[in-house]
């Protein structure tokens, strides 16, 4: 069974970070390494994490500072200050429960594949502050893809766990790649762009916790929805592609031809007048989950908020 590097990001997280903690530490699959890299933390999380480390073989735990950036950039430190070696490579926020079988079944699920580069995520079991459920993470109803991956974010990095060889191909992208809005989304549209496979899970591994402090939360609610609307009729969704459409350009190289060819017609479609616009996206290949993401996204294109 592979080695596993979990990389954690935390800030004040004191209050739930012990039970994240507790469920790595029982996992079934007892070949993992933790390194954690907490951003200035004014409460207790250093000192619970400390008493973590205290209580664990020496080197397999351990604590380095992060940039202060917030939590994109701390997981961009944690991936260039990562020693991968052959490990596979796993992403895990602070206030989630992991399933004792969550590694495990990403083992053996990617162990199915026919490629080396590759990327598992599994569904999540919502649940409130208290770590009652409340409900389940949406399912994939369309294959995972590059082309896909360019206008959604199928895969949360809570979820995640990699291949070495998906690592240390974002390892290496990231020396070079400029800001991206959320650092499992750009990990997504990276493997998958090279190339690689990208699975979700339709169990659940993974309890997701949500409270006042979750830095992406699920649109669950009518605030939450009202959030998402606002933020997306005010060109959120425009700016993140963009983003994103600038990070990947640094990493063409990378890319496979065929992915190569789709970015470019991605990116000339995002400045061009709406008639190109439609045109060009729709030449790209583009794709959706379902017919409501589908009719969501070609609205905002139609109103200039894309």
């Amino acid at each position: 069974m592979p080695d596993i590097l979990i990389l954690m990001a935390t800030r004040n997280g004191e209050r739930f970070l012990p039970d994240q903690l507790a469920s790595i530490a029982a996992q079934s699959h007892r070949g993992w390494r933790l390194l954690i890299s907490d951003d200035a933390s004014t409460d207790r999380s250093r000192q619970i994490i400390g008493d973590f480390i205290r209580t664990r073989p020496e080197g397999q735990v351990a604590l380095v500072p992060g940039p202060g950036r917030g939590a994109t950039e701390n997981f961009r430190s944690l991936l260039r200050q990562a020693d991968l070696g052959g490990s596979h490579l796993a992403f895990s926020d602070q206030d989630d429960v992991w399933e004792r079988d969550h590694l495990s079944r990403a083992v053996e699920s990617l162990s199915r594949l026919s490629v080396p580069l590759a990327v598992y995520g599994c569904r999540m079991r919502i649940c409130d502050e208290s770590l009652k459920p409340i409900g389940l993470s949406a399912p994939a109803a369309a294959p995972l893809g590059f082309r896909n991956a360019l206008v959604q974010n199928m895969l949360s990095g809570n979820t995640m766990v990699m291949t070495s060889a998906a690592a240390h191909l974002l390892q290496g992208a990231e020396r070079r790649t400029g800001p991206v809005p959320v650092h499992d989304w750009w990990a997504y549209q990276m493997i998958t762009g090279a190339g690689g496979a990208a699975v979700l899970d339709p169990a659940p591994g993974v309890l997701y916790r949500q409270h006042d402090s979750n830095v992406i939360g699920l649109d669950r609610g009518l605030r939450a929805l009202s959030a998402r609307v606002r933020g997306h009729l005010g060109g959120r969704s425009g700016t993140w592609a963009r983003q994103n459409s600038a990070a990947l350009g640094t990493c063409a190289a990378l890319l496979t031809p065929e992915n190569r060819r789709c970015l470019e017609a991605f990116t000339r479609a995002l400045s061009a007048p709406l008639p190109q616009k439609i045109a060009g996206l729709r030449r790209s290949g583009i794709y959706h989950q379902s017919r409501r993401d589908r009719l969501a996204f070609w609205l905002l294109v139609a109103l200039g908020r894309f």
